[in-house]
């Protein structure tokens, strides 16, 4: 990539940073990014699944297509990274580089526009909705592999904690399935000095707080993952008050279908016993979300190959992650790769969902330049 083109899009990438829209509101993210495809004179479709784009660039006679994907989404964080391109929105920032995805899939179109060395179809998909919004699903309803054919989807997240620009390509499982679990604990109500004379849901609640926790080290084989995480609880309004409900609310992660049948299967009767304990009506409700992130074989060989003649440094032996990735929903309909690139030190609170994080623009090239090269891979030429 000439640097000019890496400069662009670092403009570019910060222009996003610096104007970031939470899930299922991205109009202006996706006005950008037509405007940018208009500059480059690459044709596109807007509104799919929302306010996800499409983008197909044709070139020669073949018939051979494959996608590649980009999330546009950002996160109701407030943002105190202090950089000169922070987030002008109050309490919405790219805490997770999708600012830099997108922009990755805007330089991989620049590249292969330039590039007469190929043959076929790359449909470039901006796909809205990430953060728990089911923009994937949404554009899948919306006919996505119907009306933009392509036979293999690729896509790549930035890892903060892997040396900046290398690629990591799993064998097995990328990331985890997730599902959003909720508790409706509901009691009795009364006064907090006569509780004899209530039926406690924040007793209960804490009891079952805690026996969550003995799912995963109780019920679940020590050689498969799960996580149960309550992330809220919600309970009262007085001082003096012992309540008549409570809510907590988290999520549920695995690796395997059957573990999460098995931990399902688990809350399940852990709610049911705490609630008989103490006298409560406990109401579980689990939304299972995207399924496993797991790679097709040979799309997974032919990112590793797309990475070594791209020259960029290739790990095979990172393992999972549990967090999880609307990708998996594509991968449920076309064979496909889902790769993690390097973003450098995670110190400092650069991870991934925290108010520090900025995505590094040093790796747009490499970015980019996987994303064209597995594109041309896999397209054969």
């Amino acid at each position: 990539m000439d640097q000019t083109l890496a400069d662009t899009l670092t403009q570019w990438r910060r222009h996003l940073h610096a104007h970031p829209e939470v899930t299922l509101h991205e109009a202006e993210t996706s006005r950008f990014v037509q405007a940018r495809l208009q500059e480059l004179g690459i044709p596109f479709v807007a509104g799919v699944g929302g306010h996800g784009v499409v983008a197909t660039l044709t070139r020669g006679a073949s018939n051979r297509s494959v996608g590649l994907r980009a999330d546009m989404d950002a996160l109701p964080i407030e943002e105190t990274s202090g950089v000169a391109h922070a987030s002008t929105n109050p309490g919405v920032m790219h805490a997770c580089g999708h600012d830099g995805h997108t922009t990755s899939l805007l330089g991989a179109a620049a590249l292969l526009a330039g590039d007469p060395s190929w043959s076929g179809t790359v449909q470039f998909v901006f796909q809205p909705a990430e953060e728990g919004g089911g923009g994937a699903k949404s554009m899948i309803a919306d006919g996505l592999f119907d009306r933009f054919p392509m036979e293999a989807i690729f896509g790549y997240h930035n890892w903060p904690g892997l040396e900046a620009g290398t690629v990591a390509v799993h064998d097995g499982p990328v990331m985890a399935s997730g599902s959003r679990v909720e508790f409706v604990v509901k009691g009795h109500s009364g006064h907090a000095a006569l509780p004899h004379m209530t039926r406690d849901p924040m007793i209960a609640s804490a009891h079952l707080l805690l026996a969550l926790q003995t799912i995963v080290s109780r019920n679940v084989d020590p050689l498969d993952s799960a996580v149960i995480s309550m992330a809220t609880i919600q309970a009262g309004t007085a001082a003096n008050q012992i309540p008549g409900e409570a809510v907590m609310r988290g999520t549920m992660r695995t690796l395997r279908n059957a573990v999460r049948d098995e931990v399902e299967a688990a809350i399940e009767r852990v709610a049911a016993g705490v609630g008989q304990t103490f006298g409560v009506e406990i109401q579980p409700t689990l939304r299972r979300g995207n399924p496993v992130t797991t790679n097709t074989p040979a799309e997974r060989d032919m990112a590793a190959e797309a990475v070594q003649a791209a020259g960029l440094p290739l790990r095979r032996d990172m393992q999972a992650a549990m967090t999880g990735e609307d990708f998996a929903w594509f991968l449920e309909h076309r064979p496909g790769a889902f790769v993690w690139i390097g973003n450098g030190p995670a110190e400092g609170g650069r991870e991934l969902h925290n108010s520090n994080y900025d995505f590094n623009d040093a790796i747009l090239p490499a970015a980019s330049g996987f994303l064209a090269g597995v594109a041309k891979r896999a397209l054969g030429g």
